[in-house]
């Protein structure tokens, strides 16, 4: 018998026609979320011709649970390899489209096109006033202005040069530190060390002084006020993607940034009227001085080029969270591998002692000549890179394609530096540490081979990559010349990524004093 079409929606007694209507609805939803890329993508289907291959993640937050992880690098690389899109792949967190790049090729294209110029601005870094600083102000003039401030003024290689004094100062009081807590504990947990070197190597840069941060009020506060920052600007912020949640500030990310600006306003705002001050009074660095910290820089600024005060505090309160922990966290994992490979320590000392040997301080200028080290670092960065999704987003400015794929206006675009380093298509036995092989083949790190671009490329590569390697090449040269280290307790390589990429469980280590001359 033929079933009328009104009998089986309006007689037949499990179906109603508001049923039906649910069915469809959720139908409609489940379309939507199991499209390749989720929810975001599905959104600007009729302007994508083409599906690009991707997770559909969760309904509605998508993929949002991978970054609230501490190894999302790792589970996006899983993805990538699962979809068969290493080169390109599409997935959504709430609303925000983004897609992914795992390979060296279409990697170097996304991070040197024009059409990536800018960065999504997160909420902390909008609320921080991060959006007037290099890292994510906006492409265009104000951006460009800060960008040749910056190669011309602050991380030249003359200003570098001139600040050797005070990184082989900081280094070799590391030293001594290192002596005093072996003295006193019999181990060493080097990041605190780490840090607060670092941090003060930052603050002779940019501010022209040093702090004791144990032992003053003011170097407590600065301290307090750089973890703050550190702190917010590594959490996944769920109101970036879902803009509904914006208003009820769920996490307390934007209340705890207005506390933050108000506190580092003043802070700063203190440290340059302290420097127009001496200036007016006669006492300011000589302007043919190459180691006028970086407020005297600002200051003497031609007035096209003049910054507000705003605009100053932005700048140099970026370097100072940029500049910090990611020379620490380097060494620090550098340093866990010397403890695991006394093979590869020993070697590196015995070039150490050839070149330098140990009566004299190693200075930046020996540092070409041990090669060896050098790869040690660039091993390191290969198999721990600090930002192993190189930190900071890139944000599509307009309709591109990226290959043969059609990427739209407003996407996010990330570059999974740790799947490229980890690929043993790119790298020969990748997971093993291996440095012979930056003897047997030279790769740059600075940004032009993207098998290896720690600091990123094209136009938002990072300013001030330079420095830092400068002054990585020297501690590390300065702690193994005098020590031999070796482990406490048992080395864990867990990592977890905030705003960098640190270990799990902090290095404790035992630092063996080597024999003089």
């Amino acid at each position: 018998m033929k079933m009328l079409p009104e009998y089986l929606f309006f007689h037949f007694p499990l179906v109603n026609f508001e049923t039906f209507l649910w069915v469809l609805f959720f139908m409609a939803i489940f379309t939507v979320w199991l499209a390749p890329g989720g929810l975001a993508w599905a959104r600007s289907r009729t302007r994508t011709p083409k599906s690009l291959p991707g997770p559909s993640g969760y309904p509605l937050i998508g993929l949002l649970t991978v970054f609230t992880g501490s190894t999302p690098h790792r589970v996006l690389a899983k993805l990538a390899t699962a979809f068969k899109a290493v080169p390109l792949m599409a997935f959504s967190v709430g609303l925000t489209r983004f897609v992914i790049s795992s390979e060296p090729e279409t990697a170097k294209e996304i991070l040197n096109s024009s059409a990536f110029a800018d960065r999504p601005v997160k909420e902390s870094a909008y609320e921080l006033l991060f959006h007037r600083a290099m890292g994510f102000a906006p492409y265009g003039v104000y951006w460009r202005n800060l960008r040749r401030i910056s190669a011309t003024h602050l991380f030249s290689p003359k200003r570098i040069a001139g600040f050797e004094s005070f990184r082989l100062e900081i280094g070799l009081e590391m030293v001594e530190q290192v002596k005093t807590l072996m003295f006193e504990n019999g181990e060493v947990k080097i990041k605190n060390l780490l840090h607060f070197g670092s941090l003060n190597n930052v603050m002779m840069t940019v501010f022209g002084k040093r702090y004791e941060f144990e032992r003053s009020d003011e170097g407590f506060m600065l301290e307090e006020l750089v973890s703050e920052g550190y702190e917010l600007l590594g959490i996944f912020n769920w109101s970036d993607h879902l803009p509904l949640l914006r208003w009820l500030d769920l996490q307390g990310v934007r209340g705890r940034c207005r506390s933050l600006v108000l506190k580092v306003n003043a802070f700063v705002g203190k440290i340059i009227e302290e420097h127009r001050f001496r200036r007016i009074h006669g006492v300011s660095h000589d302007k043919s001085c190459s180691v006028r910290d970086f407020v005297d820089v600002l200051l003497d600024l031609e007035k096209e080029d003049k910054l507000s005060d705003s605009d100053m505090i932005a700048v140099l309160w970026e370097m100072i969270f940029r500049g910090t922990d990611t020379v620490a966290i380097l060494l620090e994992w550098v340093l866990a591998r010397m403890v695991l490979h006394p093979e590869i320590q020993s070697r590196a000392q015995a070039e150490i002692d050839a070149v330098v040997g140990k009566s004299r301080p190693v200075f930046d200028s020996d540092i070409p000549n041990l090669p060896y080290l050098q790869a040690i670092v660039k091993e390191t960065l290969r198999v721990h890179p600090p930002g192993p999704l190189l930190s900071w987003a890139r944000l599509a400015i307009h309709d591109v394609h990226v290959g043969d794929s059609f990427v739209p206006a407003g996407t996010t675009a990330m570059v999974n530096m740790w799947a490229i380093t980890h690929d043993e298509k790119v790298w020969s036995q990748a997971e093993k540490f291996k440095p012979e092989r930056f003897i047997n083949e030279d790769v740059s790190i600075m940004g032009s081979d993207l098998r290896l671009a720690p600091f990123g490329s094209g136009r938002r590569v990072c300013p001030g990559k330079a420095m830092g390697l400068t002054t990585v090449h020297l501690w590390l040269a300065q702690f193994l010349q005098s020590f031999k280290w070796v482990a406490a307790s048992e080395v864990d390589l867990t990592e977890c990524l905030k705003l960098s990429m640190e270990m799990k469980k902090p290095l404790v280590c035992k630092a063996i004093s080597r024999p003089e001359e």
